[in-house]
């Protein structure tokens, strides 16, 4: 059997794909898919979020295993009939670090296989992509996630430098290394043969 998905970007403008896969494929399969379908570039991590009927996380899938004791499951390990049960089913899907791409994944229905076809494949696309991934508020991001502080919100290193005490106590004794009666060039020399 064969899942046929509408993939939505998370963004003001409808943006689309239509993306069909194999039911004994897995989310790493539909990673893969969703790459293809929407252009994205790089090897970026990603992560599903497998949501219930009310769209709270059930689980999340990341591309790798993050967990202290190497043991969680990720997104190879996921079949796509695990992520999708019936039509109507979403999953969440979130794409890169400092550009962060967000989709909507839902089951639209269940097909039967068609022979001589590599899945996952695109079948329908709707709406351009942007250049960058856009924002929560619908604005396009800044160039290169740069936020600029004002000077306020840090002390500058003079004010810190005059804070900091630099006194040495006068009861501390100064090692003076130069003064030593003790030492002599000879001594040393016969320590090293």
């Amino acid at each position: 059997m064969v899942y046929k998905l509408r993939i939505i970007l998370d963004t003001k403008e409808n943006i689309f794909r239509d993306v069909e896969i194999k039911d004994k494929q897995n989310l790493w399969n539909l990673h893969l898919g969703i790459k293809s379908a929407f252009s994205l570039m790089g090897d970026d991590l990603s992560v599903f979020n497998i949501l219930d009927e009310d769209g709270v996380v059930v689980k999340t899938v990341p591309l790798e295993d993050m967990s202290d004791d190497g043991e969680g499951e990720i997104m190879s390990d996921i079949y796509i009939t695990e992520a999708f049960q019936k039509s109507g089913d979403k999953i969440h899907f979130q794409y890169g670090f400092m550009d962060l791409w967000e989709f909507f994944c839902e089951l639209i229905e269940i097909i039967d296989e068609k022979p001589a076809v590599n899945y996952p494949i695109t079948v329908f696309r709707f709406g351009k992509m942007p250049l960058k991934a856009p924002t929560k508020n619908g604005t396009k991001a800044k160039r290169n996630g740069v936020i600029t502080l004002s000077d306020d919100e840090f002390p500058s290193f003079e004010d810190e430098f005059k804070a900091t005490s630099f006194d040495v106590d006068d009861d501390e004794d100064d090692d003076d290394f130069d003064d030593d009666d003790n030492f002599d060039d000879d001594d040393f020399e016969d320590d090293l043969n």
